[in-house]
């Protein structure tokens, strides 16, 4: 069973790396990635847009766009079970979960280490894009479903890093964004090993790491 880390609560943050060159990429602002995926939205539906079959409609623009935002959940879930909680076998792998995750467990109102850095976003939505690219336009044949696909996927990710912030630092007291706060708190301060969602709890239901209790 995990155990919840101790809590710091000071205002000064947690040094993860020696060099100030590389710990200044350790804090972001959320204005950062909104400014930095709004125009990655917005591109990639249009570049959608722009491939459309000569034959046929434009429902496939709203149909991969919520494709993409629901296939964002999933991932969203994944990647905070199983490599942001994963359990480390060796020193370094201790090290990677910390730098990654812990530490934000470590000092969760941290405003600054609460939305994902573009150091690792960028990466990850490079690798998305291949991924979909390779299935979508390679395997399927359906190139123009990429863009739509990609954008839901990066509207998906934008929002739970919002809601992420938005958590921990907003009251949130009525109607989902209630439950959804208290539903990461519980993470953060009763259940480490369960609550995973941010965004959505339906994953947490589908693999049974939602408590009885909510």
């Amino acid at each position: 069973m995990e155990e919840p880390l101790e809590i710091n609560h000071s205002d000064i943050p947690i040094r993860l790396f020696k060099s100030g060159f590389l710990e200044f990429f350790t804090h972001v602002h959320p204005i950062t990635i909104i400014i930095l995926w709004t125009p990655i939205i917005i591109g990639s539906f249009y570049w959608g847009y722009s491939l459309h079959p000569a034959q046929g409609g434009l429902l496939y623009l709203p149909v991969g766009f919520i494709s993409g935002m629901a296939i964002w959940t999933f991932v969203e879930y994944n990647i905070h079970r199983f490599m942001f909680h994963f359990c480390p076998r060796a020193a370094w792998q201790q090290r990677i979960v910390f730098l990654f995750h812990g530490v934000h467990h470590a000092q969760p109102r941290m405003k600054t280490r609460l939305v994902m850095p573009p150091a690792v976003s960028i990466p990850m939505g490079i690798f998305f894009f291949a991924l979909f690219n390779w299935i979508i336009a390679g395997l399927i044949g359906q190139p123009a479903w990429v863009g739509p696909v990609l954008s839901g996927f990066s509207l998906g990710y934008l929002i739970y890093d919002l809601m992420h912030y938005a958590t921990h630092h907003f009251p949130m007291r009525h109607g989902v964004f209630k439950y959804l706060k208290r539903h990461h708190m519980l993470h953060h301060y009763k259940t480490p090993n369960q609550r995973f969602g941010v965004s959505t709890t339906f994953w947490d239901s589908v693999y049974g790491t939602l408590p009885k209790d909510g």
